[in-house]
């Protein structure tokens, strides 16, 4: 049993090695369903209405369909404070005459654990009332990303339930862990971390019933090599397009960033290996898939080279 369990992780390392190899079709690419998360300075004020004609500009040039702007956090006990996001409503005139066809969601959450309760019926009304204050401003949408939701969390379920209700056609879509990808990774992984850092998925299905989009935060994976990262990305989104309709929108997080805290994480990933991974995933797939696409994190860490790589190897491979 000893040798078993000192075995598996050279077994997986292999397999997701040799998932990151073959060629990807020359129709797996972008659809025009990407994403991008945009940090807090679009709403504090430190942008200006020329900050959003350059961005504008930018992703013009792009696949890009949705960007999430952080508007938040929640405060411990729920409230959406609107001093934190006191610009929005000018943010989003500019937005709406330079971008039109962009579609912008309220990034919105907090830590769960020790932070906010979302186990409280009341905390999560009042999230409820921030995110239908946040959508009476113009926002066309809301994206939670609140970390970390346990596997089976039903707090999660109902809150996601309700906000449906709120938003009437507005744009629900949500930032998930990682999918669990072998057999008991997750309860071992959460024995050593003491949280859930993937989703079973029975669980991450039952969540995608219940919003328009998902985001599966397909980064921080801390894996070794960029080939065992690239083949990591294959497995979470050949696992994803098993699981969420083509009415849904999927997105695999491509990180463009880089301050994952050892230096070796920030070497194995990056937009390139996210890239290639989903059009791999795809092309096992067998078939082109809409609404499927890349969500870039995150705008303020994206470099030069962050963009040359996603319209190198998704935008126009």
């Amino acid at each position: 049993m000893a040798a078993l369990l000192l075995a598996l992780p050279g077994v997986a390392v292999a397999t997701l090695t040799l998932q990151f190899t073959g060629t990807p079709a020359r129709w797996a690419k972008t659809t025009g369903h990407d994403a991008l998360w945009l940090g807090h300075a679009w709403v504090d004020g430190r942008k200006t209405a020329r900050d959003v004609r350059a961005l504008a500009a930018r992703l013009r040039r792009t696949g890009i369909r949705d960007v999430y702007v952080h508007s938040g956090p929640f405060e411990r006990d729920g409230t959406l404070s609107a001093a934190k996001h006191p610009k929005a409503a000018d943010f989003l005139r500019w937005w709406r005459k330079e971008s039109p066809r962009i579609r912008v969601s309220a990034w919105l959450g907090q830590k769960v654990n020790g932070v906010l309760d979302l186990d409280d019926a009341a905390s999560r009304q009042r999230v409820l009332e921030g995110a239908r204050a946040i959508r009476a401003l113009g926002f066309d949408g809301v994206h939670y990303n609140f970390e970390p939701i346990g596997d089976g969390d039903t707090s999660f379920l109902d809150l996601l339930v309700r906000t449906r209700a709120i938003l009437g056609d507005g744009l629900l879509s949500t930032s998930t862990p990682q999918i669990e990808p072998f057999p008991l990774v997750r309860p071992v992984a959460r024995a050593v971390m003491g949280h859930d850092k993937y989703w079973s998925p029975g669980y991450f299905g039952q969540v995608v019933k219940l919003v328009d989009q998902v985001a599966i935060m397909t980064y921080d994976s801390y894996l070794p090599y960029p080939a065992v990262y690239g083949g990591y990305v294959v497995r979470q989104s050949s696992l994803a397009l098993g699981l969420v309709p083509a009415d849904k929108t999927l997105l695999i997080g491509a990180p463009a960033y880089h301050d994952h805290g050892v230096s070796w994480a920030d070497s194995a990933e990056s937009v390139e290996k996210a890239a290639r991974g989903a059009r791999l995933a795809l092309t096992t797939y067998g078939k082109p898939r809409e609404r499927f696409g890349l969500a870039l994190y995150v705008d303020f860490a994206a470099t030069k080279e962050d963009w040359a790589e996603y319209d190198r190897f998704w935008f126009k491979p």
